[in-house]
């Protein structure tokens, strides 16, 4: 079986083609973003038909959510186009296309975890060009498997190491107390995507760790794991503004998981643990 994965030196890029590495049944085509432009309608469809990958997983997206609402064409041709290249190159060779989506695509106002059959309701340009990507994908190719994900955190720049990174100097830190989610490992994401390739389980899923917290909330416990004697202070997001609203409230029930296939995620408590091990 082979298998494309675009975005391969990001941090779900990277832990997939960890777990794959030693399946003696799968060759692994790595691609980043200097090796294939997923915004290139024709450089996409060459390559991916020189390579006839059974399976893409596109792990490519621009992530730089405040950046986004300046940046506005690139974000729609990366979060967009992209995922319509890839899912349009894999229909016509008779492949499967997995997207890597987001909780951004909901309007974060909700008092309740979201499942995939709530509206979504994005409120920024990072959470509208990720949705358009959904759209491209699920109406270009059946063979898709789309999967929302937040907070998540690998091999690679993400909200953990800033903490720890922070914590060396002494100072006192704050951290945002009003937002709500949960924190997703990579090798938690990575598992749910290989189980849904192995079972051809086609369709949108919800797929982030268990459980919710607050920034102000990881951030202790990340702190209590590590023996950090770190002060922390809650504070608002409005002490913190930013370009692009940030989501109040963005718990996702992992629903279609749970009705198709089983839930294999873990809380995030356990996940952020052997993490930081």
């Amino acid at each position: 079986m082979k298998i494309l994965i675009t975005g391969a030196n990001g941090q779900l890029g990277r832990e997939l083609t960890k777990q794959y590495a030693d399946n003696k049944n799968v060759e692994l085509i790595l691609t980043d973003v200097d090796t294939l432009d997923i915004t290139n309608t024709s450089q996409v469809y060459d390559f991916v038909s020189n390579h006839r990958p059974d399976t893409i997983i596109n792990c490519a997206a621009h992530t730089a959510v405040d950046k986004c609402e300046t940046d506005v064409d690139n974000a729609y041709k990366i979060n967009a186009i992209g995922p319509k290249n890839l899912s349009s190159a894999a229909y016509a060779i008779g492949s499967e296309i997995v997207q890597i989506s987001t909780d951004y695509v909901f309007d974060g106002e909700s008092s309740a975890a979201l499942t995939e059959f709530d509206k979504p309701d994005p409120k920024t340009v990072y959470g509208t060009s990720k949705l358009q990507g959904e759209k491209f994908t699920a109406e270009l190719n059946p063979k898709h498997y789309i999967l929302r994900t937040a907070w998540l955190y690998g091999d690679g720049k993400n909200f953990v190491k800033t903490m720890l990174r922070l914590s060396e100097n002494g100072n006192p830190i704050k951290v945002v107390n009003d937002q709500h989610g949960t924190p997703t490992s990579t090798v938690d994401l990575a598992n749910v995507v290989r189980k849904l390739i192995e079972e051809k389980n086609y369709g949108l899923f919800h797929a982030t760790c268990k459980g919710k917290c607050t920034w102000y909330d990881f951030t202790k416990e990340i702190f209590r794991i590590k023996g950090i004697n770190c002060e922390v202070n809650p504070c608002t997001s409005a002490e913190f503004p930013t370009p692009a609203k940030r989501p109040k409230y963005s718990i996702l029930r992992n629903y279609m998981l749970e009705l198709t296939t089983g839930d294999i995620t873990r809380p995030w408590e356990e996940s952020i643990a052997e993490y930081l091990k």
